[in-house]
């Protein structure tokens, strides 16, 4: 019996909705997920944060990889939504007059299905869908400047349907002189497919997006302040879905003014730290808020919020991000430094 899988069921999975209306023009979307609770509280995603303890930066701009998570191992694990989880883990190494080296390996489990035949007929057997990359991460710096590279073979699997493409990001900050502001700039996934689902396809471009950011730490208060600006090569994210115009040719979308556009490309996110070892954080991301509200309840989507401990050689984060009333993602990043072994 010939069997037909229904695998637009991933697709129609609340699991995309996080990707907002440019989310259909690109595969391999996993690739655009938050790792790090640490950058999941400030909103999901952060470009030019400098901390030379915190694996999880380099996974946001390869620059940010620095010799002082030489022999640092990082863990993450994200429970997703219904019974999806996806993850990242990534171990880095300094080596003087090279640069500073790191492998990781980023996954998506979408979780188990049931198979069945074209007629809806169930055939007792199921099957998985899952999503990988490999990070290769190397960076340097020049003065106040870094750079750095992050290499990214993909694999993504559904069912019997399997594609392979490659993947790239490219990164640089600058330091200013006070050491306390840095500005960033990074390339993320660069690439495309190397083969498609099945024989015969078009190659999908990856989800390419350009970005900018800023981060300052407070001189006279225990703050870090951090924005960044996403789609930057992609200007126009969408309107809101009631804002629509009926006409006798059709319902036309009325563009949002530059205003509300140019906030779709703003993530903004703050760190209080009370002391060394302990930092609370808030995020807020407008794009996310505007295409996952609920116009009839207010609610708390787009915002962000988390902690952070460090207890001698470990250091334990945590995140919870709204998405919708439905539900919310919580991140938990643990990270060692086994020189202190």
């Amino acid at each position: 019996m010939n069997r037909k899988i229904y695998l637009l069921l991933l697709f129609l999975h609340p699991a995309y909705v996080v990707w907002s209306q440019i989310g259909g023009e690109s595969t391999y979307q996993f690739l655009e997920l938050t790792n790090s609770a640490r950058i999941a509280a400030l909103g999901g995603t952060q470009v030019a944060i400098r901390d030379t303890a915190d694996l999880n930066l380099p996974f946001h701009n390869p620059a940010l990889l620095d010799k002082g998570m030489h022999n640092m191992l990082l863990v993450n694990y994200i429970n997703y939504f219904i019974d999806i989880n996806y993850g990242y883990a990534s171990y880095a190494r300094s080596y003087e007059n090279i640069g500073n080296l790191a492998l990781g390996m980023h996954y998506i489990n979408y979780g188990n299905f049931r198979e069945a035949t074209g007629d809806g007929e169930l055939t007792g057997l199921t099957f998985t869908a899952a999503e990988y990359a490999f990070n290769m991460i190397y960076s340097n710096e020049y003065k106040r400047i870094g750079y750095g590279i992050n290499l990214k073979p993909v694999l993504s699997v559904f069912e019997s349907y399997r594609s392979f493409g490659l993947a790239a990001d490219l990164g640089v900050y600058y330091d200013f002189q006070d050491s306390l502001t840095t500005v960033a700039v990074t390339a993320r996934n660069l690439g495309g497919q190397i083969t498609t689902y099945y024989q015969d396809g078009n190659r999908e471009a990856v989800p390419f997006d350009l970005q900018a950011g800023i981060s300052t730490r407070l001189k006279y208060a225990p703050a870090i302040l951090s924005l960044t600006m996403q789609h930057l090569n992609h200007w126009k994210l969408g309107g809101n879905e009631d804002d629509r115009e009926f006409t006798p040719e059709g319902i036309h979308r009325r563009d949002e003014n530059f205003a509300k556009q140019f906030l779709r490309h703003i993530v903004i996110g703050v760190e209080i730290l009370p002391s060394e070892n302990f930092i609370l954080r808030a995020g807020y991301n407008y794009q996310r808020r505007q295409e996952l509200k609920y116009e009839e309840k207010l609610s708390t989507v787009g915002l962000s919020m988390g902690f952070g401990l460090k207890l001698k050689r470990f250091r334990f984060d945590f995140a919870t991000s709204r998405f919708h009333l439905a539900g919310s993602s919580n991140l938990f990043s643990l990270a060692v430094n086994l020189n202190d072994l």
